[in-house]
């Protein structure tokens, strides 16, 4: 796929998410109050009810600092996961109009992904600073013109991996009739041993050691602690080789799947 082509499909695709400018900020309004909210006060009665003021070596402040962190950043890595879905053009059918471009699907499909994300960085911007001004909170020392610059480099490893392991998943499509309980278990798996539901410095020191090295961490806890300088520039640079490891790994795995799964491929829909 030619970058000309790239950019244009990304282009278009950040174009039509603000044409609908209702839906842009209710979805994720209600998105972040979910998230966020409920995030928040389960952890405000968790320090209320154990009468400390720090749980597992973390604030009440510091831990929803994290959170919000993730939150927002991890709107960014996950993209509008079922919206133009891989698996609903194998169900569909749809699969042929793409079949037929003189265009890579994956690279197509991730311009599209990339174009849904250029609005929201508008959206992240936003209700970061809305809620930080709301809660009477400020963003850690740690964070530097520095850390800035290399949270948005492990921001576009992570949402690369998403996109990657993402589509190992719905090229299932193929031969399963339903994949969304497959996309489902990705998620939990994927928030809980990458720091979306608990910050992986709570998980016992063995576990966390291993955890190190899976990919899931990429996704939301390695930007969050770039972000607040808690990695400084070698480890980040480690960090940063062994998140491209897991997306070659995974874009491997997604090309052995997607050829297997083109020779199953009847073009006529499910």
């Amino acid at each position: 796929m030619s970058p000309r082509l790239f950019l244009r499909v990304l282009s278009l695709e950040a174009r039509t998410q603000m044409s609908y400018r209702g839906n842009f900020w209710l979805n994720v309004f209600a998105g972040f109050i979910a998230e966020f909210g409920v995030t928040y006060f389960v952890w405000k009665a968790v320090f209320r009810e154990s009468g400390r003021q720090v749980v597992a070596g973390d604030t009440f402040e510091a831990l929803v600092l994290y959170y919000l962190a993730v939150v927002l950043l991890g709107k960014l890595v996950r993209g509008r996961e079922f919206e133009a879905a891989v698996s609903t053009d194998i169900y569909e059918g749809g699969l042929n109009r793409y079949l037929v471009l003189p265009a890579s699907y994956a690279a197509f499909k991730y311009a599209q992904r990339l174009g849904q994300l250029v609005p929201g960085f508008i959206q992240v911007a936003f209700f970061g600073v809305a809620t930080l001004a709301l809660l009477g909170l400020t963003p850690g020392p740690g964070i530097t013109p520095l850390s800035v610059a290399m949270t948005l480099v492990a921001l576009g490893i992570a949402n690369l991996l998403y996109y990657l392991l993402d589509n190992v998943v719905h090229f299932v499509a193929f031969w399963a009739d339903n994949v969304w309980s497959l996309d489902v278990a990705k998620w939990f798996v994927a928030s809980l041993l990458g720091g979306f539901m608990v910050p992986l410095r709570m998980f016992p020191d063995g576990m966390r050691q291993v955890l190190e090295y899976l990919p899931f961490r990429f996704l939301f806890d390695f930007p969050a602690r770039v972000l607040f300088g808690e990695i400084g520039p070698v480890e980040w640079m480690g960090g940063v080789c062994l998140g491209l490891f897991w997306c070659v790994l995974a874009w491997l795995a997604g090309r052995l799947v997607w050829y297997r799964g083109r020779l199953r491929y009847t073009g006529v829909g499910i």
